[in-house]
């Protein structure tokens, strides 16, 4: 069985016991602690997981690309996307995947321990690599430990390298231009998945501008879970977006939140609740307040 939403974590118990092509991901991470990610990794994670670090492994370095020299070695580090944590291009990440074994006969499994925040950055990554086999651990390493699972800590053994191989992109990236040029249209609707006080600018912890992208709706990333951690039941969600959306195409939203990371649980929670694909501005406000020339609304 495939599995590309969801995946419950007695699901992912039957499914490591079957034997099928299998690679779990844990990306655990803290923004305001970076090296806090790999250190919980060590301390505790799903047995045979890999280790994927949101700002080495699923972000670009800033700054001019290309450092080795070659026209194809610059044209991979050349990065998808702006904002604070860039996307690196389809050819670096295919790159990375391969390095760490992971090839395309495979299901992958991607969790978190922080709501599903970090590892929706590696399941949207996939599926614009071509990818469709990829899921979310439902509640993330609470969940697996919850219903039982077993946990490792330390190293895991380096897996032998692949050839992961990219297909079209089954997710569409938009750009801050595109955004610009449908602002306000009924061909675009910007969903903010920001806290509610940064989107309306009355706080702005990280970028040098506060407010959001005129038009934008918000709705905090969180939302789409409930107490238990886990995703909310997909009529529920879908009642939550209808309020939201008001009568607005669901095929037009574009997710954006403050560097493309959490964004991803509301692109997730939409295809859940029956929505069918979205798009992601991965850049996000980071990227869309550093030109001056564009505009900023707030309230």
């Amino acid at each position: 069985m495939t599995y590309t939403t969801l995946i419950a974590a007695t699901e992912l118990q039957a499914l490591i016991a079957s034997g099928q092509p299998l690679m779990v991901f844990d990306c655990s991470f803290d923004l305001t602690s970076p090296s806090a990610g790999a250190q919980q990794f060590a301390q505790a994670h799903i047995p045979g997981a890999v280790y994927a670090d949101l700002d080495k492994n699923l972000s670009a370095k800033h700054g001019a690309p290309g450092v080795h020299g070659t026209l194809v070695a610059q044209e991979a580090d050349q990065p998808a996307s702006g904002g604070r944590h860039p996307l690196p291009s389809r050819e670096r990440f295919a790159m990375w995947l391969s390095s760490v074994g992971f090839s395309n006969d495979m299901q992958a499994v991607v969790y978190d321990r922080q709501g599903a925040n970090y590892c929706g950055r590696l399941w949207w990554m996939l599926k614009w690599a071509g990818h469709d086999a990829v899921a979310v651990l439902d509640g993330g390493l609470q969940a697996w430990q919850a219903a039982g699972g077993a946990v490792a800590s330390g190293d895991e053994p380096a897996h032998f390298q692949s050839n992961f191989s990219l297909h079209t992109p089954l997710r569409r990236l938009v750009t801050a231009s595109e955004v610009l040029q449908n602002l306000q249209r009924p061909t675009q609707t910007v969903v903010d998945a920001r806290a509610t006080p940064r989107y309306r600018g009355e706080t702005e912890p990280l970028d040098p501008v506060a407010g959001h992208i005129p038009g934008a709706l918000n709705r905090p990333f969180g939302l789409n879970l409930g107490s238990d951690g886990r995703f909310k039941p997909a009529a529920l969600l879908r009642a939550e977006f209808d309020e939201l959306l008001a009568g607005r195409n669901p095929a037009t939203v574009v997710h954006q939140c403050g560097s493309g990371v959490s964004a991803i649980p509301n692109l997730l929670a939409m295809e859940v609740a029956g929505f069918g694909k979205t798009s992601l501005f991965a850049g996000s406000w980071s990227e869309w307040c550093s030109d001056p020339a564009r505009p900023v609304e707030r309230g």
